[in-house]
């Protein structure tokens, strides 16, 4: 494992608009993320939450400020450098789900894949994987119509899973469940972190949410507030059936 962080954000700022209509989002922000943490990141509305996860998901550019992901400096990359970035070390999972509702299970966790250009059969045995790693394995063929808000969470992550991402960032991924599925999705967060060293990165609002993160970081007014570990963190899954293959590779170079 390389001994540089994972994550570095530096005296970032983000300034949206110009002059008196100027919104400061960011206001010098500096966070570090070690490869193999577990962050919460909170706030009320407008505290730049979103924001700073925009930018971590290489989504937005600082204004000013540095931001270096595993050695590599990303305020200087591309766009495209960034969609490649994007494309191989990160994965995303939204509130929304986002799934195509006329596709499958299984050909929604083949797009990133079919994005990058692999070959079909390569493809259908990643996602099959994927799907069985989160708890589908025999629900590949169903829509998002037959499976229920816990059901599609878990496509969502598998497809962010199927690329075998370094990072996964997380936005509010239990809003739209009920407190059982929440629970569910955030013990198979823990189990892909604890057993399988996916760094995550969630944003959530709900405080027994962000209990099952190492880390809570909170914002306030585009600044970082407070930055905590949490001694007792809430999961409790081990041994979960996602393959080892799926582990984090920060330490590899860009």
């Amino acid at each position: 494992m390389s001994a540089l962080p994972l994550i570095e954000l530096r005296a970032v700022t983000k300034t949206y608009g110009q002059g008196a209509t100027a919104l400061q989002a960011l206001k010098g922000v500096d966070l570090t993320i070690e490869a193999g943490d577990f962050v919460a990141i909170m706030g009320p509305s407008g505290s730049g939450k979103s924001t700073a996860m925009n930018m971590l998901g290489c989504l937005d550019t600082p204004t000013s400020g540095e931001y270096v992901f595993n050695g590599v400096h990303v305020e200087t990359l591309s766009r495209d450098q960034r969609a490649l970035l994007r494309r191989h070390y990160l994965g995303f999972v939204f509130q929304g789900f986002n799934l195509l509702a006329r596709t499958s299970a299984q050909e929604n966790v083949e797009l990133p894949l079919l994005y990058r250009g692999e070959p079909t059969k390569k493809r259908h045995v990643a996602a099959q994987k994927a799907l069985a790693s989160v708890g589908l394995a025999g629900w590949e063929h169903h829509t998002p119509a037959e499976l229920s808000g816990g059901q599609q969470q878990r496509v969502a992550i598998a497809r962010a899973l199927v690329t075998e991402p370094a990072v996964l960032l997380a936005d509010e991924p239990t809003g739209n469940l009920d407190t059982q599925r929440s629970r569910e999705i955030m013990e198979l967060l823990w189990g892909l972190n604890v057993d399988h060293g996916i760094t995550v990165l969630m944003v959530t609002h709900e405080a027994d949410m962000a209990a099952y993160a190492k880390r809570i970081v909170h914002f306030v007014d585009g600044v970082v507030d407070s930055d905590t570990r949490n001694p007792h963190p809430a999961g409790t899954a081990h041994g979960g059936s996602v393959p080892t293959s799926m582990a984090a590779t920060a330490a590899e170079p860009l």
